[in-house]
């Protein structure tokens, strides 16, 4: 190769190297473009829904000392409450006011008239709520006991009021309503109840309690809300120890049913707990009979050996892990021991004649009380 030959080659070389700097330089310079335009949008989005929230939680308008009289009815749920505030100008997002109450654990708040202004804080408001007095009395209560399953609950709502026991089931299991239910109380129904696995939406989140009532004829929705609200109450109390344990509040309900179903006396729901927990570690199924008997959809006093074998999602026997959904509806000393079981090595358990539970830690210790107990 010429000498001439060699210098064009280096020409051409040097010429492409400052070419592709060039290339570089370009694109670098869109990247980071590109990149101060997403961080603009970014800070202005983030600011703006901070600006929006700080503005949302001041008071409508601080100098505005012009009294209004607000009506809570009876069974108005938080998110009710908000919306008739929001309305009469007393606050100024009824969602921003109702995620401060969450947040704040506030509960209690009482139906009335109350007197109002715009210039109130969200905690004067807050406190005045709690101060209302009931203008009515009581026309009925109804009263769901612990362990009751969505049609046992809806036959006790049946006999308390004016509709009938399928119109209430249809009611709980119409599709329209569930999503209506959903966006009413998104902290505690997910999309983890529309599985199509689970054969009623809500089992297991009408909560055992005693609900009064002020009105004769209650629709199914306002009686259902008064239910919601208190599982949703309930549920939030444990939301520190629900994030120790990642369980979500449908994780959290079923594992509280299968305790529930199986527990005979409070003391022993956190052995009961311990365990499911160390099946479910071992990746053993959990097999507990409650689970066979909703799966078949019917009450027995003993479980058979061919019950085992129904083919169904709920079956523990034939299925690991948590059942689609919960069986029942859960008490608070179940949902404790669904979040701090206690520590032991235990993996059956049997419940005898008398209602006593006993624990072994083997198959073969299991099957020699069994044979003690069960005849």
């Amino acid at each position: 190769m010429s000498l001439e030959d060699k210098h064009s080659k280096k020409e051409y070389m040097r010429k492409k190297l400052i070419e592709r700097q060039g290339e570089a330089k370009v694109v670098r310079k869109i990247v980071f473009i590109v990149s101060i335009v997403l961080f603009i949008l970014i800070a202005a989005t983030v600011t703006t829904g901070y600006f929006y929230i700080n503005a949302a939680l001041k008071p409508v308008d601080p100098g505005n000392k012009t009294e209004k009289q607000i009506e809570i009815p009876i069974g108005s749920t938080v998110t009710g409450i908000a919306q008739i505030l929001e309305d009469n100008g007393i606050i100024k997002d009824a969602k921003v006011f109702k995620y401060y109450v969450k947040f704040k654990n506030e509960t209690e708040f009482m139906a009335g008239e109350y007197t109002m202004t715009s210039a109130m804080t969200f905690q004067e408001i807050i406190d005045n709520l709690k101060t209302g007095k009931i203008m009515e009395e009581v026309v009925f209560k109804i009263t769901i006991p612990e362990g009751k399953q969505l049609k046992e609950i809806a036959k006790i709502i049946g006999e308390k009021t004016h509709h009938s026991e399928e119109e209430i089931l249809n009611h709980l299991n119409d599709s329209e309503f569930i999503n209506s239910m959903i966006q009413e109380y998104p902290d505690l129904l997910t999309e983890e109840i529309l599985n199509e696995d689970i054969k009623f939406p809500l089992e297991g989140y009408l909560f055992p309690a005693t609900y009064p009532f002020y009105k004769e004829k209650p629709s199914i929705e306002e009686i259902v809300k008064v239910m919601l609200d208190k599982t949703s109450d309930v549920v939030n109390q444990y939301s520190s120890q629900m994030a120790e344990r990642e369980f979500t509040p449908h994780e959290l309900l079923t594992m509280a049913s299968l305790i529930e179903e199986e527990a005979t006396q409070q003391v022993e729901r956190d052995q009961i707990s311990s365990v499911f927990y160390n099946r479910l570690g071992l990746g053993m199924p959990l097999q507990t009979d409650p689970t066979v008997l909703y799966a078949q959809g019917e009450h027995k006093e003993r479980v058979l050996y061919k019950d085992l074998e129904v083919d169904d999602p709920y079956n523990t026997y034939k299925n690991t892990g948590l059942t689609p959904g919960p069986i029942a509806n859960a008490g608070v000393s179940s949902i404790e021991a669904a979040l701090k079981p206690a520590q032991t090595d235990f993996l059956y358990f049997l419940a005898t004649a008398s209602g006593e539970v006993l624990f072994s830690k083997s198959l073969a210790e299991h099957n020699q009380k069994k044979a003690q107990h069960i005849q």
